[in-house]
């Protein structure tokens, strides 16, 4: 059985050859060792601390095939993004330039750097190992985070958001990047987006902190604005249907979307609750449905995908290898959502 659990320690090796196949544009998952150790120190302390209000919290989870041990998949969550560092959007705009006496009326897109996203909480961190894609997989990866956010709400903020992966082509080259960024940065894309890890200072020294009229883009650069990769395609579409939406906000390296939605108002959210359980056999579950299933813990939170249904009093009829993925006591609460 697939399960998500937060990670420890002693993934490091298997995080480690994970993330070698994570490939350009996934910043959060480092491929050094060194860097994912403090990565995962960084989460470990996080669901180790009581909190009150979020902060600098980052949360990653692993996808594990608790069959063979493997570890397959992460996603995480960052708190408050932006409180230590700026977090840097460009906000797509519009000016109009028009002259009544000449009758010339142009209208004209810009992008104007900025911090509108500062304090959000931010999804982030989703790769699925390319073997284990396809099914049902990717949705307990990215959609479990929901779950938790629902039983944790008060270590995040009520705005969500997600930064999506833009176009760019198979060598990692992306045409906003050439068209923009190279000519303030002097590096390579992927140079620039791996610097973010320690930090991004250097945006705010090196940017033009004037508009970019998009007209004096190449029409390649033009083209991509708002895009996601067709890699992220998949991750996009899940979100929009889970509530998230696009309010012309694109990451200053590839221009790919940043979407967002009130935590209250995501689906996973809306639609989940928190139910009483009981073991049944498999067989005698009447008419079962996929349900994403969690229990409702912190530091040993586990998530999994099950077929279920609910009987007569309202129990949540779960089997026994449900139980044993989640780890559930007696009279412990589980939290459901269907899986639509």
């Amino acid at each position: 059985m697939m399960r998500i659990r937060p990670v420890r320690s002693a993934d490091l090796d298997k995080l480690h050859a994970l993330a070698a196949r994570s490939g350009v544009g996934l910043t959060t998952l480092p491929k050094k060792k060194e860097a994912l150790a403090e990565r995962i120190a960084v989460s470990e302390h996080a669901f180790a601390t009581p909190i009150e209000k979020p902060g600098n919290e980052y949360y990653l989870f692993v996808l594990e095939d608790t069959e063979t041990g493997a570890l397959v998949g992460t996603c995480a969550l960052a708190a408050a993004v932006g409180m230590q560092q700026p977090f840097y959007t460009y906000t797509v705009g519009r000016v109009v330039h028009a002259s009544p006496s000449l009758k010339i009326h142009n209208t004209v897109d810009t992008l104007y750097l900025g911090n509108d996203f500062t304090g959000c909480t931010e999804i982030c961190t989703l790769f699925l190992d390319p073997d284990y894609r396809g099914g049902a997989n990717g949705r307990l990866l990215s959609r479990s985070r929901f779950l938790f956010l629902a039983d944790q709400a008060k270590r995040f903020d009520n705005r969500i958001i997600a930064e999506m992966r833009g176009v760019s082509d198979d060598e990692g080259n992306s045409p906003f990047w050439e068209s923009l960024g190279r000519k303030f940065f002097s590096m390579e894309f992927a140079e620039a987006d791996a610097m973010c890890v320690n930090g991004n200072q250097f945006i705010a020294e090196l940017m033009p902190h004037y508009p970019i009229y998009v007209c004096m883009l190449t029409p390649e650069a033009q083209e991509v604005i708002g895009k996601v990769h067709p890699a992220t395609e998949p991750a996009y579409n899940m979100l929009i249907e889970e509530g998230f939406r696009y309010t012309g906000h694109v990451d200053i390296f590839d221009a790919g979307p940043t979407i967002e939605s009130d935590l209250k108002n995501i689906r996973s959210v809306k639609k989940s609750l928190r139910c009483d359980w009981r073991v049944a056999p498999a067989d005698s579950i009447e008419k079962p449905e996929t349900y994403l299933l969690a229990n409702c813990r912190l530091q040993d939170y586990r998530a999994c995908l099950g077929e279920v249904n609910f009987d007569a009093d309202g129990n949540l009829l779960v089997t026994d290898d449900i139980v044993r993925a989640l780890e559930l006591a007696p009279g412990e609460k589980l939290r459901a959502c269907r899986l639509f």
